[in-house]
């Protein structure tokens, strides 16, 4: 039976405001492609379906693509549960439809959500017959569907949504207030990137499965994968020609032996070390004379550890999970690219290159001449290098994590103490110390100006 009116329950695909927990395996902007697609592909299944009335309950800034014939109302309300409950009432109250047709007490109307974009007009052609309301669960514990013959003031409000027992609440309050319902076969909400996986597998020709394979298939920024590791997603680094050489591996080098350092284990990008300080990181800190800049800051252990002792410090990353990290350490942090603009240019007292940032961008002398332009006369840039002296490497570094995403190869270098230290003489630079600890290498250069 089709029911007399389907409501689609939506939100503006907004970047960051929908679909956060694809995040951040997929961009912001992905998750919220992910989300749009989804919507059209629902909407898609109802216009198949047929009913008398489609009404989309909008909540944000509208798009162009809803249908022109829905009814579009607002969301009202705080919690979804509320939101749901006004719904229903505001459908329930809408004006005959052009024909003279109410929709009345005793017409089925059924709501869905935004997170199956798998739906296909049979899920909602169900037999209402002898039924006050049908109810969907879904996998997580949660419902994909709701619907009523007649509007019922309390069906809904105080039900406590998003958690595991959702759907067994929301059954409990329906057969409490005496309604007789339909349980819908269970279907999975698209909610984590495993769940997005799924669907996609399973409905390959969806918008929303089209969407993912393209985004999935296709190499996105390094960041992406940087921010998926420091959220403790598993990610993996592959080093060589265009990415795809051993895993963590230089010229067939072991990890330790390719100068990549202790921060990475066999197989993984080791974000745990980034968030806590080491002995040979003290002994960076002990180094820094302020103000000082921290290029690719990671979560900002060394900012928040300089900031502690009254250091001046500003951090900077491409990564804004790094930057959010740090942030929420109470140490100051940018998303800047250090070849961009940045503060205090040509006044920084420490210009800090530690956990290999020395290979950023796979041109160590044209980042050591970018680092003599930040520092004031007379100021240090403090490098960590490679465990061998004499190693000096240009390669490609890729990222492979969740979801069988990878990125862009990254132009990277690989540098011990001895290549540095012909380099920086080349940049301005002259090398005034070099020590070891724990199994790390660090050099400090001073400004020759």
């Amino acid at each position: 039976m089709i029911p007399d009116t389907v409501i689609v329950l939506a939100k503006s695909p907004r970047p960051g405001r929908v679909k956060t927990r694809l995040q951040p395996t997929f961009s912001g902007a992905e998750a919220a492609a992910l989300a749009a697609a989804a919507i059209r592909d629902t909407l898609d299944t109802v216009a198949r379906l047929g009913p008398r009335r489609l009404v989309v309950a909008w909540d944000g800034p509208s798009v162009g693509w809803l249908p022109p014939h829905a009814v579009v109302l607002p969301q009202r309300g705080t919690g979804l549960d509320e939101r749901l409950e006004h719904v229903f009432a505001d459908v329930f109250a809408l004006d005959p439809a052009p024909g003279g047709v109410d929709i009345g007490p005793g017409r089925p109307t059924l709501l869905v959500g935004m997170d199956t974009p798998q739906l296909a007009p049979r899920d909602l052609d169900v037999d209402w017959a002898g039924h006050d309301a049908v109810l969907g669960p879904s996998e997580d514990g949660g419902y994909w569907a709701i619907g009523f013959r007649r509007y019922v003031a309390g069906a809904i409000r105080g039900v406590p949504m998003s958690t595991s027992a959702t759907g067994n609440v929301q059954y409990a309050r329906l057969k409490t207030l005496g309604l007789d319902v339909l349980e819908l076969p269970a279907l999975l909400d698209v909610d984590e990137p495993a769940d997005a996986a799924r669907v996609a597998a399973g409905w390959p020709g969806s918008r929303f499965g089209r969407l993912h394979r393209r985004l999935v298939e296709s190499p996105c920024s390094p960041t992406i994968l940087f921010d998926a590791a420091l959220a403790g997603a598993a990610v993996e680094i592959r080093v060589g020609e265009h990415g795809e050489g051993t895993v963590l591996s230089i010229d067939g080098a072991t990890p330790a032996e390719s100068g990549l350092g202790a921060l990475i284990r066999p197989g993984h990008l080791d974000a745990s070390a980034w968030q806590r300080m080491s002995e040979a990181d003290e002994v960076v800190v002990s180094r820094c004379e302020g103000p000082v800049l921290d290029v690719g800051c990671g979560p900002g252990r060394f900012v928040e550890a300089l900031a502690s002792r009254g250091v001046p410090v500003l951090g900077v990353d491409l990564s804004r999970a790094a930057v959010d990290q740090t942030r929420l350490r109470g140490a100051s942090a940018l998303v800047r690219d250090v070849n961009d603009r940045l503060p205090g240019e040509g006044r920084w007292g420490t210009v800090l290159l530690a956990d290999g940032n020395i290979g950023i961008g796979g041109d160590p002398l044209a980042l050591l001449r970018r680092c003599r332009d930040l520092l004031r006369p007379g100021a240090v840039a403090l490098v960590e290098t490679s465990v061998d002296p004499h190693e000096d490497r240009r390669t490609t570094v890729t990222l492979h994590g969740p979801s069988g995403r990878r990125s862009h190869a990254v132009p990277w270098a690989v540098v011990g103490a001895q290549a540095v230290v012909e380099l920086a003489a080349r940049a301005g630079f002259v090398a005034v110390e070099d020590w070891r600890v724990s199994g790390r290498s660090f050099v400090m250069l001073r400004h020759a100006g």
